[in-house]
């Protein structure tokens, strides 16, 4: 009965939806096909039914295009479902990974599996490899930490976003004195991950991905009830038997979950958190969580896609993935911000 009032043919929101999903499939397919070599859409056909394929794209698409395409499908509902959730708990409009450190304490802990490895005398770590992916958990799960600590102390929404960017501020001065006692190579090496990418994790490192990705998608769906109790404020939710303490902790044990593993595959990706949420709101007209959720993940999903295209708009070299992102995202919330005066 629930699903029906709110997802009948006769609801709007029901187009919505389709039109996401089917502008996914062809983002999906666009992203399949584009590249420094074009595959027909024939081709991408005979591919995906045909196992005995021996045309010479089969290696293009299964080593390099099809995952990056789902890493982007996969971190882009993440980055927008995980920045819907710290806006309902902090209830806070510029609430999101990037903005309250998470994906700061990440990027350092990733900083400092890159960078310290030669003065500890080890071999070079591999970026996407087991010990990247532990420190950027790690480092996500300090920052959320903190943040959780800090918004029980404090009420005020604006104080806990600049708590936030002091932590980041930290942690890039942190980042800048590792940079200065490494070597040249390694130095590089972080440059080129803070840019961000969809396109540097491998077939083998998928099924990892996918799994932590896709555990944090189902914490998240079982947080719907809890997070809409939120949007009538703590009092209240307490009233209908929420455990505040519980809650948050759960939730930040989440968001560090998929902002961690995005950032430690991919890099750090800014705005997708905070502006999807926003947009969603504007294109369904609501705040309930149960129609939020899944439509934050189908809109991440394509900007994330888009975004992926767009960094291939140059001939002859990729644009950083992460300044795409900027660029799409800031202005939704410059627009959010001057919309609610």
């Amino acid at each position: 009965m629930i699903l029906s009032k709110y997802f009948c043919p006769q609801n709007p929101r029901v187009l919505i939806f389709l039109a996401l999903l089917i502008s996914l499939a062809f983002s999906t397919i666009a992203s399949l096909a584009v590249g420094s070599v074009a595959i027909p859409i024939v081709e991408l056909i005979k591919i995906l039914f045909d196992s005995s394929s021996e045309s010479g794209w089969v290696q293009i698409f299964w080593q390099f295009r099809f995952p990056k395409t789902v890493t982007a499908i996969f971190c882009g509902a993440t980055l927008a479902v995980s920045g819907l959730q710290m806006q309902v708990l902090f209830n806070n409009p510029l609430a999101g990974p990037f903005a309250l450190g998470v994906s700061s304490g990440a990027s350092l802990g990733v900083a400092i599996v890159i960078l310290a490895t030669e003065a500890l005398g080890r071999v070079s770590i591999a970026l996407g490899s087991g010990s990247t992916l532990i420190g950027a958990l790690m480092g996500a799960f300090l920052a959320m930490g903190l943040v959780a600590i800090a918004a029980r102390l404090v009420r005020n929404s604006t104080t806990l976003l600049v708590l936030g960017l002091m932590m980041g501020y930290g942690v890039g001065a942190v980042v800048n004195i590792l940079l200065y006692f490494s070597s040249p190579d390694q130095v590089q090496s972080y440059i080129n991950w803070t840019f961000g990418s969809f396109a540097g994790v491998t077939v083998n490192d998928l099924p990892l991905l996918c799994s932590l990705l896709g555990i944090g998608l189902l914490l998240s769906i079982a947080t719907i009830k809890l997070l809409n109790t939120l949007l009538l404020g703590e009092t209240q939710a307490r009233s209908l038997g929420t455990s505040i303490p519980q809650l948050r902790l759960a939730i930040v044990l989440n968001v560090s979950l998929l902002a961690g593993t995005v950032t430690a595959f991919c890099g750090p990706i800014a705005f997708l958190g905070v502006a999807v949420p926003h947009l969603c709101r504007t294109l369904f007209r609501s705040s309930d969580c149960r129609i939020l959720l899944p439509a934050t993940a189908l809109v991440g999903a394509n900007l994330a896609i888009v975004a992926d295209l767009a960094t291939q708009l140059p001939n002859q070299t990729l644009l950083p993935l992460n300044s795409v992102t900027s660029l799409l995202g800031a202005p939704i919330v410059i627009w959010t911000i001057l919309r609610k005066r």
